[in-house]
């Protein structure tokens, strides 16, 4: 079968084959790329690529692409020259996180699915994210499935284990791993009365947004038109530069009391660098007094790269101060994401957060949910200690680095619906936050699913779902369905 499948065929539950070699006794042909950054553990993520490489030659695979990390356009450009289209196997490394550009150029138009192989996470507790590898599957999956068409398959463990050999041997003799199917079971709604009346409240709120998408960012894409016919929820966008004279027209004691203020909410930020916490200070009043003006509800702000490379910090510990009085702020300018969470709130959730499903532990049905520091500190396990620290990947800014809440949890996700183009569908997830060490830096939960963990994974990037969700501590998942029917939105109910 054709990656040409579409997300529709997501249900069946028998995975198509891959080429197989010729009955002759030839060795399978393997294209192998591997993708990464370099904000990232490269040393490490170039290793597990050359680790896997080899296991693959060990198999019996005649394996050709490039030898080093894809990195830049130029890489992206070289390892085109390998996808001729006589491969047997086509195999992208996620060896670290890598945005969506190397997804749609190299594989939007291939004519047989991609196995994404992403790595678990090798560095210590209370490190930084070293790969973030499964997120970057995540986001390879959303961009293939949403705005290519393409249905790839997903590899997740390292090179060394038993189930990871066994997975590429049957990939090699023709089997890929299977497409996980969206569930068909749903939850009970609630009253649709007082969700109609929540939802009548969010018409004539305003979203703002500070910049254009990331680049390869596909799911901080959006369709304006949608959200104000769905919603009524109205947009204004600024680009990142006027969000840069704002900050400019702070007046040094404007940012000095809001230094002092968030001293004395969290001594912590006593021990990060004065100047880095007074930009953070400097922006955190930008925001508020851009949010104050325009009358906005939330914010959606492009926090990379101009924030670190521009201005000299990365905005967390700002999103944060806003969330921490009550306007739902999301980074990497993801609308949807922001609106997930509008509505969420307007339907009783309390503060959210936006995370990334960055590790999965399958033998504990747990994922670790996460983003990098700009949680609300009342989210946090402990609310009065809710450590400031510097960003985690640039070193530049403040950003929260806490655990956060245990106890029952709800994710929930707006997103493009692949088989309904120009409407949305629903994610929507349980589980508990379970009690452990922040385990990366920044915010993490680890989250004991409801449903089987490594089947909801594997569906996020076959299904082609937005590596971003949206977490919450209360259930308000009958009130989300209820209004997704209102709204003739689909849901999917993992």
């Amino acid at each position: 079968m054709s990656a040409t499948t579409d997300a529709t065929d997501a249900a069946a539950t028998t995975a198509p084959t891959a080429r197989t070699a010729a009955v002759d006794g030839t060795a399978p042909r393997v294209v192998l790329v591997p993708t990464a950054r370099p904000t990232f553990a490269v040393d490490v993520a170039r290793r597990l690529a050359d680790e896997a490489r080899a296991l693959l030659v060990e198999l019996g695979a005649e394996v050709t692409g490039p030898t080093d990390l894809v990195m830049t356009p130029d890489d992206v450009e070289a390892a085109k020259t390998f996808l001729t289209g006589e491969a047997d196997l086509v195999v992208n490394v996620c060896a670290s996180f890598s945005d969506a550009t190397p997804a749609l150029e190299l594989y939007g138009e291939l004519d047989q699915p991609v196995l994404l192989w992403s790595f678990r996470e090798p560095g210590p507790v209370g490190d930084r994210l070293w790969l973030n590898s499964m997120c970057g599957a995540n986001l390879f999956g959303h961009a293939l499935v949403v705005h290519a068409q393409r249905t790839p398959r997903l590899l997740y463990g390292n090179p060394d284990e038993a189930a990871t050999r066994h997975t590429l041997e049957a990939a090699l003799a023709g089997q890929l791993p299977a497409v996980v199917p969206a569930p068909t079971a749903q939850g009970p709604r609630a009253d649709a009365a007082g969700v109609q009346a929540a939802l009548g409240s969010l018409r004539g709120r305003r979203l703002g947004l500070v910049g254009d998408a990331p680049p390869g960012f596909t799911p901080s894409q959006y369709d304006g038109e949608l959200l104000e016919r769905l919603f009524g929820i109205e947009i204004d966008e600024i680009p990142v530069e006027s969000m840069f004279a704002c900050v400019d027209e702070v007046t040094d004691d404007e940012a000095e009391a809001e230094h002092a203020a968030a001293l004395d909410a969290q001594p912590s930020l006593a021990a990060v660098d004065g100047g880095q916490a007074l930009t953070s200070a400097r922006i955190t009043t930008a925001m508020r007094g851009w949010r104050d003006r325009e009358s906005l509800s939330g914010m959606a702000i492009r926090c990379w790269p101009e924030f670190p490379t521009q201005l000299g910090a990365c905005p967390c510990s700002s999103l944060s101060r806003v969330a921490d009085e009550g306007t739902p702020t999301a980074c990497e300018r993801d609308v949807y994401g922001a609106v997930t969470m509008l509505l969420m709130e307007a339907l009783g959730s309390g503060t959210t957060y936006l995370v990334d499903t960055v590790d999965l532990d399958g033998d504990r049905n747990v994922v670790r949910l996460w983003h990098c520091g700009a949680a609300a500190t009342s989210l946090a396990e402990n609310p009065s200690d809710a450590t400031q620290f510097t960003h985690c990947n640039r070193k530049l800014g403040v950003a929260g680095n806490f655990p956060l809440r245990t106890g029952p949890v709800v994710m929930a996700r707006l997103t493009e619906d692949p088989a309904r183009p120009g409407n949305l569908r629903l994610l929507l997830a349980s589980g508990e936050s379970v009690p452990e060490p922040n385990r990366f830096q920044g915010n993490t939960a680890a989250v004991r699913l409801d449903g089987d963990a490594t089947q909801f994974v594997t569906g996020l990037v076959t299904g082609g779902f937005p590596h971003h969700t949206v977490l919450a501590w209360s259930d308000v998942r009958p009130q989300l369905r209820a209004a997704a029917d209102l709204l003739g939105i689909t849901v999917v109910d993992w």
